[in-house]
């Protein structure tokens, strides 16, 4: 991969992308400035969309709502949205879409208890939220692209994506930084992945989330959240629940 456009480049994980994808030219696209050069464009524009994806191999497709908002929002930006990238990937001959999905389009699943397997890469959804509803549909649409079209699509389920985890949760479920430029340095690069979901994680001592997706497509994590542990409290009684017993913790609630 040479040239890869980034969708969402403005925001936290795009920002986290921009200082650490190395290797590659980057096209980034944002509502917002996202540095000098950048495309300002809505993924909802299909002719700034298709512009946007002329000349470049994979597009990484960050853009949208990160979390729950009314249904017509979630259906106009992040259903509509993703279609129109997927589209837009198309028809301008890109052959590889690495898609930020999450956690919450499997959220209702419950946590493994002790010493259960971990869940699999390749869970069933069960969305909490319109927003998980809205990743379960850019996961159909990945592989409709690829079995139809031909595609390389990556959906990468992501954790907790944050410089450090917030609460007890995301001891479990953290995605730092560098580790997030890892994983999708790995979807980008691994040879022939077809249509595939992989768990966003980084390797850490509480998850019970599978990391064999992410080593199949050459990810190696090397971040634990346990360093952060005796920072962290407890949140409200409610939450904490809701984070031990379901997938997609709080967003359940």
């Amino acid at each position: 991969m040479e040239r890869v456009l980034i969708t969402g480049a403005a925001g936290r994980i795009g920002g986290m992308l921009r200082e650490r994808l190395t290797g590659v030219e980057l096209r980034l696209l944002d509502v917002e400035p996202a540095g000098s050069g950048s495309i300002v464009a809505g993924v909802t524009d299909p002719d700034a969309m298709l512009e946007a994806c002329t000349g470049v191999d994979a597009v990484v497709h960050l853009g949208g709502i990160s979390g729950e908002d009314t249904w017509e929002r979630i259906r106009d930006v992040n259903i509509e949205g993703t279609y129109g990238v997927f589209e837009a990937a198309r028809r301008a001959g890109v052959r590889r879409v690495v898609y930020a999905s999450s956690n919450h389009a499997v959220g209702f699943w419950p946590n493994p208890t002790e010493n259960a397997p971990e869940l699999p890469d390749d869970l069933a959804p069960r969305p909490d939220t319109f927003y998980g509803v809205s990743k379960v549909l850019g996961e159909a649409l990945g592989a409709l692209y690829h079995d139809r079209h031909g595609m390389d699509v990556v959906c990468l389920r992501i954790g907790s994506c944050f410089p450090a985890p917030r609460d007890l949760r995301g001891l479990a479920t953290w995605l730092s930084p560098g580790d997030c430029a890892r994983l999708v340095h790995a979807a980008l690069t691994c040879e022939n992945p077809g249509f595939r979901t992989v768990w966003g994680i980084s390797a850490n001592t509480r998850r019970t989330w599978s990391l064999a997706g992410g080593a199949a497509i050459g990810y190696h994590p090397q971040d634990d959240a346990e360093v952060f542990a005796a920072q962290l409290t407890a949140g409200s009684p409610e939450r904490e629940e809701a984070g031990r017993r379901y997938v997609g913790g709080a967003f359940t609630l």
